[in-house]
């Protein structure tokens, strides 16, 4: 009995222990922009965490309220948590203007600020492979009643032409000549009819070729230059069917996915509970009970959106895990740390 005791209790410490922190691995800060950055940063660099390292991802600043892109940057406080600190940041147009702004070559030429690819997070949970599962997250219904990937497929073939009008005018420094804003003004869905989706992609196309036609005449000096741009933007992984990965990533949330996900979420709902009164065969209280456990059960279709990790076999997305991957491995050359003041450079 004695001995069965002392195993009981050797195994119970061996147990509490394995819950300590490992307090012997090294430690890399990752700031991130925003409090909704920090699960999506979270996911993404526990893949690299090992017995030897470990992240920790937080706000840009632990004395103010300062967030955003250029706080999480330009944060100096990498050598008071031993001089190994990164910036996890979205991706913007920094990304496709490749260096033809200030802010862009910032982001692109400092090995330790590592961004999204995609525009920014939204895009990710936005992956159209996965909005049919986070419909049935929102509804508890499984039923596939629209073709998120066709949807998403077809808006960026007719937004593609447009959005290469968009990068090429930016990169020249004409930002006000062709806003951000205007540009998500004239691609947004309107009305959408699950029944008939095509009646409002045509209202995009509509839109858009209204504005090419407009550029066209306008910005003439562009001509003949568009080719190539879009031969480069294809190595940068733009391509015609995956054009929504690049673009605003709260305009393509909230005025082209939402469009979708928001009717279909209401009819799986409605479905479903049409099979719960069949099923209750005129009880009432079983019908009441039911009904209540259902509505219960459910959860709104953003909250699900933003909870959403089905994205990983994007391209986009493997291209920021071979980002994260070349840190860790230049990390893992410097076994004293990373020097702070290369880090504080942005």
């Amino acid at each position: 009995m004695k001995k069965l005791t002392s195993n009981l209790t050797s195994a119970y410490i061996e147990a509490a222990n394995r819950l300590r922190p490992k307090t012997k691995r090294r430690k890399i800060v990752a700031y991130v922009e925003s409090y909704d950055d920090i699960f999506f940063w979270r996911d993404a660099l526990s893949e690299f965490e090992d017995e030897h390292t470990e992240f920790e991802v937080m706000l840009p600043s632990r004395t103010n309220l300062n967030r955003g892109k250029k706080t999480a940057m330009m944060n100096r406080l990498g050598e008071s948590l031993g001089g190994y600190m990164i910036a996890c940041v979205d991706a913007d147009m920094d990304y496709l203007l490749q260096r033809h702004t200030p802010a862009s070559q910032r982001m692109l030429d400092n090995p330790y600020v590592i961004h999204t690819y995609a525009y920014a997070i939204e895009n990710y949970q936005c992956y159209a492979p996965s909005l049919h599962n986070v419909c049935v997250m929102a509804t508890l219904n499984d039923r596939n009643i629209f073709n998120f990937e066709e949807y998403l497929r077809q808006y960026s073939e007719i937004i593609y032409e447009l959005f290469v009008w968009l990068v090429w005018m930016h990169r020249h420094g004409r930002f006000n000549e062709f806003p951000l804003n205007n540009f998500n003004n004239i691609i947004a869905v309107d009305q959408l009819n699950l029944q008939n989706p095509a009646e409002a992609l045509e209202r995009v196309r509509r839109s858009t070729n209204r504005k090419l036609a407009w550029l066209q005449q306008h910005v003439k000096e562009a001509k003949g230059k568009l080719t190539r741009l879009k031969e480069e933007l294809s190595q940068l992984g733009v391509h015609k069917e995956n054009t929504y990965m690049f673009i605003q990533g709260h305009h393509l949330m909230e005025n082209v996915v939402a469009a979708a996900i928001e009717p279909v979420c209401t009819l799986l709902r409605r479905q479903r509970e049409k099979d719960i009164k069949q099923l209750a065969n005129g009880n009432q209280q079983q019908l009441n009970n039911e009904l209540a456990s259902y509505s219960h059960s459910q959860f709104q279709p953003t909250q699900m959106l933003r909870r959403n990790t089905q994205y990983k076999e994007c391209e986009a997305y493997q291209m920021l895990r071979t980002h994260i991957q070349t840190f860790m491995n230049r990390a893992a050359e410097k076994p004293h740390g990373i020097p702070s003041a290369a880090i504080t450079s942005a």
